[in-house]
């Protein structure tokens, strides 16, 4: 499948079965969406995020757990009440159901960046949901 525009990132971090066009400024690309035998109603996904020099996706949260790999150039990421964290190749993280990804965006002005998310959720489950859109867990109600 080839690459194709969201209106809001799924990735920092989306999850191909569980796309959304909530993630504007990346470029995602569906890798693989498997249901998982083990674990009745949860489905993994894969997808390639791809950012061009100095792009950003707005604040957003997930549905599912993920965990994000870079594979080329550096992507700076913060989940609320996280600091700020610069990744580079080679480098990986996680974020939990519910997360609030406030920021992630490339890091370099000049050249791109692109990381691998693997995600685990309920099918039909957005990856990425804006801010602010129902269903939203703020951060007083846990």
């Amino acid at each position: 499948m080839s690459a194709r525009r969201i209106p809001l990132l799924i990735a920092c971090l989306g999850l191909s079965a569980l796309a959304t066009p909530a993630l504007a400024g990346a470029t995602v690309t569906p890798v693989q969406a498997s249901p998982l035998p083990n674990a009745p109603g949860l489905v993994m996904s894969a997808e390639r995020i791809s950012y061009a020099p100095g792009e950003a996706s707005p604040a957003h949260w997930h549905d599912g757990f993920l965990i994000a790999y870079v594979l080329r150039g550096r992507i700076e990421s913060q989940v609320e009440g996280e600091p700020l964290r610069t990744y580079g190749v080679g480098d990986s993280w996680t974020e939990k159901p519910g997360a609030h990804h406030v920021i992630c965006r490339n890091a370099s002005a000049t050249e791109p960046a692109e990381f691998l998310v693997v995600g685990v959720a309920p099918p039909h489950a957005a990856a990425a949901k804006p801010e602010g859109s129902t269903g939203r867990r703020r951060t007083e109600e846990k």
